[in-house]
């Protein structure tokens, strides 16, 4: 039996090894994934991303918990790492924080590295995804390694993303500068317990306003809640707020109702057509990937490497500018 079909069969140990020649990109990995590509397309995506010692590990684990509370959902992670300079592999190692779940035959985790791919997310990222969706895990959770400016690139992923946030690292404003809360579906304010709070979930709702134009906050039974303005939204179109939730992951506050955010989401997408519409754009972004990746491997392939080096030279010499050393690479040009 090769390795597609065992994976279809539940065999977690074909898993193991099938995930790791995705990551290694192996001519066996991408048959699999033609193999596995029919059985997609059923799993929940989910993204979970933010600045470094927001709590992003210690919240996955207490959310795929809940997801597993009754053998509800099987759950898959993929940690994505920073990569060793040294090794290439990955550093931080999420699974040592996600201790929780070990011997849950319903959850899988898997770490992998980054390997220089801006935003945290590998280019293998996505086709380990197909592999957990065809394996039969109904909630695929990616954390990313909360990269900076980059870390939009998890939206183009996930159908949820997660926004993690936390009092007192200053970086309030760089969450809007980032593009994050364009993309975030549900904020999350973890380690609610730390001072400063109110002064986070407070910037945070600001920013929510500059971020969606034509919606104004009022207060309801004492909590804040966000609403579009009647006059600039059209009236036939179903529109998700991003609600803002406060968490102590490592004491599990706040973790059912964040799932029953990230379900309520998922309601929304189905019944508004966006889940559709998502699922395009993520497979649209992977096939342009694809196809930039091989046809500058092609390209590379085509081109004499003294020639290039020589090309690269007269760049570093300030005797051509790369724009110009490109047009004589693309168009054939002798020296």
């Amino acid at each position: 039996m090769n390795l597609s079909a065992s994976v279809l069969n539940g065999d977690r140990l074909a898993l193991a090894r099938l995930l790791t020649q995705v990551e290694n990109d192996s001519p066996e990995a991408r048959i699999a994934l033609g193999e596995l590509f029919p059985h997609t397309g059923k799993a929940h995506l989910i993204g979970v991303t933010g600045a470094p010692g927001t709590g992003k590990s210690s919240l996955v684990n207490q959310l795929a918990m809940q997801f597993r509370k009754n053998d509800a959902h099987r759950v898959a992670i993929v940690a994505v790492d920073p990569s060793s300079p040294f090794t290439g592999g990955a550093v931080l190692g999420d699974r040592v924080r996600m201790r929780d779940l070990a011997g849950d035959p319903g959850v899988f985790i898997r770490s992998m590295a980054t390997r220089g791919s801006l935003g945290g997310l590998a280019q293998a990222t996505a086709s380990m995804v197909q592999v957990f969706d065809a394996a039969g895990y109904d909630i695929v959770m990616i954390e990313t390694v909360g990269a900076g400016q980059s870390e939009v690139d998890i939206a183009k992923l996930a159908h949820t993303t997660i926004v993690v946030e936390a009092p007192g690292l200053g970086d309030d404003i760089q969450a809007i500068k980032a593009g994050i809360l364009e993309i975030a579906d549900i904020l999350v304010v973890n380690k609610a317990d730390r001072p400063g709070v109110e002064n986070t979930e407070k910037a945070l709702k600001s920013m929510l306003d500059l971020a969606h134009p034509g919606r104004r906050v009022f207060q309801h039974h004492g909590t804040s809640m966000t609403v579009a303005a009647p006059q600039l939204e059209p009236s036939d179109k179903v529109i998700w707020l991003p609600p803002i939730q406060r968490t102590i992951s490592t004491e599990g506050v706040g973790i059912p109702e964040l799932a029953e955010w990230v379900l309520k989401h998922l309601a929304h997408l189905r019944q508004s057509g966006d889940w559709a519409a998502r699922d395009r754009a993520r497979l649209e972004a992977e096939l342009e990937t694809l196809v930039r990746e091989t046809l500058v491997n092609r390209f590379r392939e085509s081109i004499p490497q003294k020639r290039y080096d020589e090309i690269l030279e007269r760049v570093l010499n300030r005797e051509l500018s790369p724009w110009e050393a490109m047009k004589m690479l693309i168009n054939g040009r002798h020296l």
